[in-house]
């Protein structure tokens, strides 16, 4: 009798679109998100690191973006690598943005308890590494990487 084993997958690639003022789905695809990364098997701290990148990242597109975006996640055997991107109005000032409880939410926002200003700070907090580029009138692009150690997997 011959044993089959199936070899683990070496790379996963997500590709989500987000809608912009959407708040209705808000957190629908972070979610999805956390449980593709944990069925890829990296274990529930790396899972919930990736879940909260995503879901920061998500509800920036929702609240700041003109058309939505994009959220897409790649991850292989050594990392994670997450990329938010909007065609939005951009941030004027990025060191600014990512001071903590620094917002310039719209009231329909706040108004539904989002926008306290913790999203990018969140994001590079969660991050091993992260990076940002905003041009204002054309968007933004943020990435951030998040190291899967040898003790990271199930």
């Amino acid at each position: 009798m011959q044993k089959h084993t199936h070899a683990p997958k070496e790379s996963l690639c997500l590709n989500y679109t987000v809608r912009a003022e959407d708040v209705e789905r808000g957190g629908m695809i972070s979610s999805a998100i956390k449980t593709a990364i944990k069925k890829f098997g990296l274990a529930e701290p790396v899972a919930r690191r990736v879940g909260i990148i995503a879901f920061e990242g998500e509800m920036n597109l929702i609240v700041y973006s003109n058309d939505g975006g994009t959220i897409r996640v790649c991850a292989d055997a050594k990392q994670i690598e997450i990329t938010v991107k909007d065609t939005g109005p951009g941030i004027e000032d990025i060191d600014l943005a990512l001071t903590p409880g620094y917002s310039t939410a719209p009231s329909w926002a706040t108004d539904l308890g989002f926008g306290a200003g913790m999203g990018l700070h969140n994001m590079e907090k969660n991050a091993d590494r992260f990076e940002i580029e905003s041009r204002l009138d054309e968007g933004t692009t943020i990435k951030c990487w998040v190291d899967r150690r040898t003790d990271d997997s199930n």
